[in-house]
């Protein structure tokens, strides 16, 4: 993942970031993202998205763009890597959200689901909760038990960021 255009929280700038997804059967947890559109072109490759329920297939030159508040997830299973461009529009706070993640599975502390542990991820989804949510439990739920177990993760030392 490469930050090629920050983005800021107007509502029509956007953070753009450029991907390249390795071929796996491991697809995403479905999530949505509450404020924010995202978008897809891809520029190499094949993806394969789930959006609301419905599949879609992507090609190069080809895009697709995710209403705010959308369950939405994707995969590359093509046996090829996918190069793409990603848009999340207005930016709010989710390049870290992806540093954070990204920053974690570097250092090896993600599941094979690609999910930190239970605490950690209650201080990061409070953290980003405007920015990503997982669909399952409803959000209602995991914000109170997030809520219950953010300080208990802070007090073993787990971080935000």
């Amino acid at each position: 993942m490469i930050f090629r255009k920050p983005g800021n929280n107007t509502e029509k700038d956007c953070l753009t970031i450029e991907c390249f997804n390795p071929s796996t059967a491991v697809k995403e947890p479905e999530h949505v993202h509450p404020l924010q559109e995202s978008s897809f072109e891809v520029i190499s490759g094949n993806m394969s998205f789930q959006v609301n329920g419905k599949i879609h297939i992507i090609g190069p030159g080809e895009s697709i763009v995710i209403p705010k508040g959308t369950p939405h997830f994707f995969w590359n299973e093509s046996g090829t890597e996918v190069h793409s461009l990603q848009c999340f529009r207005p930016a709010l706070h989710i390049a870290g959200f992806f540093r954070t993640f990204f920053t974690l599975a570097k250092e090896n502390k993600l599941n094979e689901k690609g999910l930190p542990n239970l605490f950690l991820i209650s201080i990061i989804s409070l953290k980003h909760q405007n920015e990503i949510r997982l669909v399952k439990p409803p959000w209602a739920l995991q914000k109170m038990l997030f809520t219950f177990l953010a300080p208990i993760g802070r007090a073993l030392g787990y971080k935000t960021s």
